[in-house]
């Protein structure tokens, strides 16, 4: 896939961008819990940015967004911070680097404004394949957490919370 091209999502690619998670839904079941509206859940009030992976042929075969998460509520002092969020690979795209390239490009934007990077997972076997991906590029598992929020059945859900390494 060398033809592929990062750029900004607009309004327009929503409806595109839903398409496509619901795809990676099916298969992965990404999101754990499929969202009442998928768009506002792609576009939330605080959103800081997103993109597309889009082909030669205009297709759009991954997206990732960058969140305003502010300072940690227990450290007023610290640095505000962005969330890498919403990242996802259409299944026919996949193993072509194209999560790489979004979340190299997430990155570029975030260093050219100085915000440090964070970013969670669900703690579960099928996160494997992006765990690996952000390993392989950097990111440090700090800790694991019980999110706030349940799964599909209202069982707790596990988290993984990484940061990105100081020499990635």
């Amino acid at each position: 896939m060398n033809d592929l091209r990062i750029r900004d999502r607009t309004a327009a690619d929503l409806p595109h961008c839903v398409a496509v998670l619901t795809e990676v839904h099916r298969l992965d079941r990404y999101p754990l819990n499929w969202p009442d509206d998928p768009e506002l859940w792609l576009s939330p009030t605080n959103a800081l940015h997103a993109w597309v992976a889009e082909t030669a042929q205009g297709a759009i075969v991954g997206h990732v967004a960058l969140h305003d998460v502010g300072s940690a509520a227990d450290d007023p002092a610290s640095m505000p911070a962005a969330e890498v969020s919403r990242l996802f690979v259409a299944p026919g795209a996949r193993g072509y680097n194209v999560g790489g390239q979004l979340l190299a490009h997430a990155r570029r934007w975030a260093a050219g404004r100085r915000l440090p990077l964070v970013l969670e997972i669900v703690d579960h076997p099928r996160s494997g394949p992006a765990i690996t991906l952000y390993e392989r590029t950097g990111w440090r598992h700090t800790h694991t957490a019980t999110a706030t929020w349940t799964g599909p059945d209202g069982d707790p859900v596990r988290l993984r919370r990484y940061t990105l390494t100081e020499d990635a």
